[in-house]
């Protein structure tokens, strides 16, 4: 007789090992996390038969003591049979759900990392679009797909065409008044979902800067507004910085008035320059895969994409499987 099905959470961090039994990009940052608190043994489940890892998920977090913030792991056992996978899947993130986050409470978003080619590669396409199914039955929508892009030091950064003046974002304020205006147009699916959601864009850019920009621990004299010259008028603003990992473009934006001018290029250049100066091994950056104008800049300023990213997420408080 078959052993049954155990999930459960690991029962502290001598289990890591258990957990890395299956692949994922991000597993050589797990042992980190769960040092600085952004990831805690209850967060991260395992679906076992007997020895065998047959699936895991875990949330993650910006710092210790925050809650679950997104679900970025979810992986199954490849050697499956596809109903097998559907069928432990389902059971082992409804289980870990039930048991993590509070119930009437928003999930946090899931968020995957996948090869630019999944689609081309039918192994890595059946089986992403199986965990997929599986998240789209316990009430998931997919909302974007992003392009993951990288500069690399020797890539050539432009130099100032004196198009524009910069200068260093005085306080919040400051910067949350530039995000309420960028907001309006904007081609960001999350942006976009914001709105649609009912935040105003000053409450959006609000939530944006406190729960991602607010966190980062590197220089806020790094982050730049972009102004003609003369006169002072802002345009847009960048927001280079450092999260937990690697250093990246985390926001960028060109003011409605000012949009169609190409100020763009200046902008990115110039927080391009700013990560640059300090000897960074990389910069990382993401787009939507459909904010077409952005990825174009990207790739004119030499950033190349990597990787694709995508994003489901749970749109009513304790959705449940159809």
């Amino acid at each position: 007789m078959p052993d049954a099905l155990v999930i459960r959470p690991l029962t502290g961090p001598e289990e890591l090992g258990l957990f890395l039994r299956l692949t994922y990009t991000l597993d050589d940052e797990v042992a980190d996390d769960l040092a600085t608190g952004r990831r805690v043994p209850a967060w991260m489940w395992v679906a076992l038969r007997g020895e065998r890892l047959l699936g895991r998920l875990s949330w993650w977090t910006h710092k210790a003591g925050g809650e679950p913030f997104t679900l970025d792991f979810f992986d199954l056992d490849p050697e499956l049979s596809e109903e097998e996978r559907a069928e432990i899947g389902l059971r082992l993130l409804e289980t870990a759900t039930a048991a993590v986050i509070p119930a009437g409470a928003r999930r946090p978003e899931f968020g995957r990392f996948l090869p630019a080619d999944w689609r081309e590669v039918p192994e890595t396409r059946a089986e992403l679009e199986t965990l997929f199914g599986v998240l789209e039955r316990s009430g998931a929508r997919p909302l974007v797909e992003r392009l993951r892009l990288e500069w690399r030091p020797g890539t050539p950064v432009a130099e100032p065409t004196g198009r524009l003046a910069f200068r260093a974002v005085r306080d919040r304020e400051d910067l949350v008044g530039l995000m309420t205006s960028v907001m309006e147009g904007t081609l960001d699916a999350h942006g976009q979902a914001d709105l649609a959601s009912g935040l105003s864009p000053r409450e959006a850019a609000e939530q944006h800067y406190d729960e991602e920009l607010a966190e980062y621990a590197s220089p806020r004299d790094w982050w730049r507004v972009a102004e003609l010259p003369g006169g002072g008028e802002p345009v847009g603003f960048v927001v280079p910085a450092r999260n937990n990992y690697h250093h990246t473009i985390a926001y960028i934006g060109v003011l409605p008035a000012h949009r169609g001018h190409g100020y763009i290029d200046d902008i990115l250049a110039e927080g391009t320059r700013v990560l640059a100066s300090t000897g960074v091994p990389r910069i990382r950056a993401a787009t939507d895969l459909g904010n077409v104008p952005m990825a174009a800049a990207f790739a004119r300023a030499g950033y190349v994409a990597f990787q694709h990213a995508i994003n489901h997420v749970w749109d009513a408080p304790g959705a449940s499987p159809s």
